[in-house]
């Protein structure tokens, strides 16, 4: 049964393809949009969800993306110290004119800007799989753990 994927997942889908990663993105009937929605729909753990953050540098406004374990909450001290400047959450807006992407379904990879500050949760590489968002609140797709390494050249580091 082949579904349409929303316009969204299909451009995830489109960037895991040109990335050579043979990930399927799904929609489900459930919102994924809080990592415990998403373990509750997908029947995981909620660390195997990948949580992609987005922050600005304070003076730059560069955009800083993480990618944090479900129930792992970001140490902010840490990035800055990573990335050299202070960092703030970014507000929708900014998330949304960097990725391309609404808060709630901002996938690891396929963003409209490019992203040079990129850090990986370590916590995410002790499962074999995880599970992250695909475009919106409701799409999804599962791929190897230390396939995030490779798919988003990010800095595997400890966010906490």
């Amino acid at each position: 049964m082949d579904n349409i994927l929303a316009k969204s997942a299909q451009s995830v889908q489109n960037a895991l393809a040109k990335k050579g990663l043979e990930c399927k993105v799904v929609e489900l009937s459930a919102s994924a949009r809080t990592a415990q929605d998403a373990a509750t729909a997908l029947g995981c753990e909620v660390a195997q969800i990948v949580k992609s953050l987005i922050f600005k540098t304070k003076d730059t406004h560069q955009p800083v993306l993480v990618l944090a374990s479900g129930p792992n909450r970001v140490n902010e001290k840490v990035i800055e110290s990573q990335v050299g400047e202070k960092i703030i959450k970014a507000d929708a807006d900014f998330t949304r004119e960097v990725t391309g992407f609404a808060i709630g379904g901002i996938p690891p990879i396929g963003h409209k800007q490019q992203i040079e500050f990129i850090y990986i949760d370590e916590d995410l590489l002790n499962f074999e799989s995880v599970w992250a968002a695909a475009g919106t609140p409701n799409a999804v797709f599962n791929f190897q753990a230390k396939a995030l390494i490779e798919m988003t050249s990010g800095k595997v580091i400890s966010i906490k």
